[in-house]
């Protein structure tokens, strides 16, 4: 088995965690979350971003809007919907769940 797999598959599993929170701070461009996303080394690429976004809109969890940019055509911002809030409070009460228990864990070998 590949390391690289496995890392993948964790990245992977936290990135609509931190979408989430990426855009609960306000509305985000979809370029600034792959920039948040890298300098945090959850490198993710518009191939992957793009679905995920398009994903948590249609469950009601993001909202967007179409904003005129002085660098070229209409950007759309990305933005938390109540729902969205909700889940994503939840979200944060699991990771924190979450990383205590592992963090038991793997601290106790």
């Amino acid at each position: 088995m590949k390391i690289e797999n496995t890392q993948s598959q964790m990245r992977k599993g936290v990135l609509e965690y931190c979408i989430l929170t990426l855009a609960s701070a306000g509305e985000v461009y979809a370029s600034d979350i792959i920039a948040h996303l890298k300098e945090a080394k959850l490198i993710v690429v518009e191939g992957t971003l793009y679905p995920l976004l398009t994903r948590l809109k249609n469950a009601g969890l993001l909202k967007y809007e179409w904003k005129e940019s002085d660098q070229g055509p209409p950007r759309k911002y990305y933005s938390l919907t109540d729902e969205g809030t909700n889940f994503n409070t939840k979200l944060a009460e699991t990771w924190t769940e979450l990383t205590t228990s592992v963090n038991q864990i793997t601290e106790t070998k």
